[in-house]
C-alpha cells in the first residue's frame, strides 16, 4: 500500500469514508472523483492531492508523518524504502540517567552500520545514522528513541514506525524473538537475550575476546531482522486494510 492510495490524511476523512471511496472504484489519487462525498469533503481531499504531490516529489516524508494517524504511518513505507532507517540500541539498563548506551545498529537500503560506545558512538554520529524518510524500531517509542534523545541530547523527530505495535494490528505479539518465527525468521543465535548483552558489554569490558564482537553481532541481527518482519507486517496490513 503507498501513501496515494490513502485518504485518511485529509481532515474529517475517516476510515469509513476512506473505505467507501475505495469500494467505490476510488483507490488512488488519480482516480478521486469529488461526486463520492459531500462538497465541503471534496474540496479538502482535492487540496489536499494538489498539496501531497508536491511533498511526494520533494520526499518530504514529515509533511506526512505529521497528516497520517501514527498508528497508519506504515502505509508511507513503500514510499520510502530505500530511505527508511531500521535502527535497534543495546545498553546496560533500562534508566537513560544511570545507564548507557553500548551499541547501536543501523539498516538502510541493505547496509548495515553499527556505533560502539568509547569508539565512534557519538551524538554526531548518531545524528548522521537517523538522518532518513523514516525511522522503524521495536518498541522504540518507548525505549530507544527517549533513550537516545536523553543520552546523547538529541531531538528524534523522523517520522518514526513502531513495529511492535503494527505487529500488533495483525495478530503478531510479544517480543521481536518471540514474533520472528511466526514470519519465518531464524536467528543465528537464538539463545542470546537482553539480559546477555549486558553481560556481554561488561565481559568487554573486563577484556574477554570475543564479547564485543558477539554483541555486535547479536544487535545487528535484530536490526536486519526489523525490515524483514516489518515487509511481513506492511504485506499483511495491506490485505487487511486496502479495498481494491
Amino acid at each position: 500500500m503507498r501513501i496515494e492510495n490513502s485518504f485518511i490524511p485529509v481532515s474529517g476523512v475517516g476510515e469509513t469514508t476512506e473505505r467507501n471511496l475505495w469500494a467505490a472504484g476510488v483507490t488512488n489519487w488519480d482516480s478521486f472523483d469529488p461526486s463520492h462525498v459531500g462538497p465541503t469533503t471534496g474540496e479538502r481531499i482535492e487540496a489536499f492531492i494538489d498539496t501531497a504531490r508536491d511533498r511526494l516529489d520533494r520526499e518530504d516524508s514529515r509533511f506526512f508523518g505529521e497528516r497520517f494517524p501514527s498508528s497508519e504511518l506504515w502505509r508511507c513505507y513503500e514510499n520510502f524504502r530505500d530511505d527508511t532507517v531500521f535502527f535497534d540500541i543495546e545498553t546496560t539498563g533500562l534508566s537513560p540517567g544511570r545507564d548507557d548506551v553500548t551499541t547501536v545498529s543501523f539498516h538502510r537500503d541493505g547496509d548495515t552500520t553499527t556505533l560502539v560506545r568509547g569508539d565512534d558512538l557519538t551524538a554526531g554520529n548518531l545524528r548522521e545514522q537517523l538522518d532518513g524518510s523514516l525511522l522503524v524500531t521495536f518498541n522504540g517509542v518507548s525505549f530507544d528513541v527517549p533513550f537516545l534523545e536523553e543520552s546523547f541530547d538529541l531531538d528524534i523527530d523522523t517520522p518514526h514506525i513502531d513495529a511492535m505495535y503494527a505487529a500488533k494490528k495483525v495478530g503478531l505479539s510479544g517480543g521481536l524473538k518471540a514474533i520472528e518465527p511466526e514470519v519465518g525468521i531464524e536467528r543465528d543465535r537464538p539463545d542470546i537475550s537482553g539480559r546477555d548483552a549486558v553481560r556481554l558489554w561488561r565481559e568487554h569490558e573486563r577484556g574477554k575476546d570475543g564479547s564485543l564482537e558477539t554483541l555486535v553481532s547479536y544487535n545487528r541481527e535484530d536490526t536486519v531482522n526489523l525490515k524483514t518482519l516489518l515487509d511481513e507486517v506492511t504485506d499483511r496490513l495491506h490485505d487487511q486494510t486496502f479495498v481494491e
